[in-house]
């Protein structure tokens, strides 16, 4: 395949949209690592509550990331995201002025219906070409990580100089901000892309959901969002019973994930090179389960917690980078946005299941009762992870093909299927479009060029 570059304007829509994503990502997680600390000193405080308010955000985007991404579609992708993040701002509102922490679950609730998601990456593809939509996806991609991994050093430090309310604030501040830079820095679109790769299509759910593969995936995204809530319900309270006071938990985040980083890139560089990613996410599951054994046995001792989370984020952060990556090389031809749809509902619930059951088995269990939890999670995730194999080296290619009667198109289709590297092809009647999955390695674009020009010549 040609090697190419981001044009001017595909550029500008990635550093725009991954600053619009990655701000309402921001938002969401900057209480993470200091909610367990503060929510003491609201009057309806419980274990309960706390992980209630951290996870309520993921059920009501679970429930709306598929059919706002459809909406976009309809009314247009800017309003969608606007209205989105109006709705963000609204909720973050609710939270800094709530008193109890069933108005703050409330709040956080409101910021989970802004579910834009979708919508924005509808956008992203729609403002770039087909062979650099991987790219552009890549760079939103990165600023979500990077907004995880700035909540957590950046929730403590901001939390105590403005509180915990100071916080919402913060964060509807930041929502309108990413509003202008929506409105003012994203380009308009000229053409729409071919939507079957960005946006979920509701006749196609069911069969993805009974696929294999797609299945593992989704009840690991699921397992691994639902682990991390319940686990936040509970380390800002045992960093402090280690001495760590919550303004200093910042410093103790900062080395671990940059550890952590340093451990989990020449896995993701092995794993890509000998196409053997499947082998490494059971080798991550299996640190995940050591460094939740390792906090079931810490106590107050603050180097177990360091090395606990060092191990933790490790396995975390190559799971988070590799899971999306397998998803695209085994979701059928034409079908990426429905199985993403899925994918991403999947990723949502876990963390709202994760946050209350998280949150009721430490009321009543306590801090073991909650690795016990997880690890019950874990075990599940390893066996299901058994049955995965490692899909071939594959990506999807979308060729647009207006004006081309299905009977050309479908005879087209087979055709292309005789070009090296051609895995599959489908020809979908609605986006007049053709969808393949190639092999890089062996893919002949040459080929495949000279066949559309026969095919438009023919027209």
């Amino acid at each position: 395949m040609t090697p190419q570059k981001l044009n001017k304007t595909e550029k500008k829509a990635a550093l725009a949209l991954a600053s619009v994503f990655g701000i309402r990502m921001l938002g969401l997680f900057l209480i993470m690592p200091v909610l367990a600390v503060y929510a003491q000193e609201y009057p309806d405080y419980s274990p309960l509550w706390v992980g209630i308010a951290l996870g309520a955000y993921g059920l009501t985007q679970a429930l709306l990331q598929i059919p706002l991404g459809m909406l976009s579609d309809r009314l247009g992708r800017k309003p969608v995201i606007v209205g989105g993040l109006l709705v963000f701002v609204a909720g973050s509102v609710v939270a800094a002025q709530a008193d109890t922490l069933f108005g703050v679950s409330v709040g956080r609730a409101l910021q989970g219906l802004g579910a834009i998601a979708a919508a924005i990456l509808a956008l992203a593809a729609d403002l770039s070409r087909d062979e650099q939509r991987p790219k552009v996806m890549a760079t939103i991609g990165m600023c979500i990580g990077l907004a995880f991994a700035v909540s957590l050093v950046a929730g403590p430090l901001l939390g105590d100089v403005i509180g915990l309310s100071g916080l919402f604030w913060f964060t509807a501040a930041s929502g309108v901000l990413g509003i202008f830079v929506l409105l003012l820095s994203v380009p308009k679109v000229v053409t729409t892309s071919a939507r079957r790769e960005s946006l979920p299509v509701l006749s196609e759910l069911g069969d993805l959901l009974k696929h294999k593969q797609l299945w593992c995936l989704n009840s690991g995204i699921f397992v691994l969002h639902a682990i991390l809530t319940a686990w936040f319900v509970t380390l800002p309270t045992q960093l402090q019973n280690a001495g760590f006071e919550s303004q200093t938990h910042a410093w103790f985040y900062l080395p671990t994930l940059a550890a952590s980083i340093l451990f989990m890139v020449p896995m993701i560089i092995h794993s890509s090179r000998n196409n053997n990613s499947v082998q490494w996410l059971r080798f991550s599951i299996v640190t995940l389960i050591v460094s939740l054994l390792i906090i079931g046995v810490a106590g107050q001792s603050g180097w177990l917690l360091v090395a606990a989370l060092v191990i933790f984020f490790t396995g975390f952060n190559f799971i988070e980078a590799s899971l999306p990556s397998l998803l695209t090389r085994i979701a059928p031809a034409g079908s990426k946005g429905s199985a993403s749809g899925i994918y991403s509902t999947g990723q949502f619930l876990g963390a709202f299941v994760g946050g209350v059951a998280g949150g009721w088995v430490l009321q009543n269990y306590q801090i073991s009762g909650v690795v016990v939890f997880c690890l019950i999670l874990l075990v599940c995730w390893l066996l299901i992870s058994l049955v995965m194999v490692n899909p071939a080296g594959v990506t999807s290619v979308s060729l647009s093909l207006p004006g081309l009667s299905e009977d050309k198109a479908k005879k087209l289709s087979e055709r292309l299927l005789t070009v090296a590297g051609v895995t599959e092809a489908r020809w979908v009647e609605e986006d007049q479009a053709t969808y393949l999955k190639v092999d890089k390695k062996h893919y002949d674009e040459k080929a495949v060029n000279q066949l559309l020009e026969k095919a438009s010549v023919a027209q």
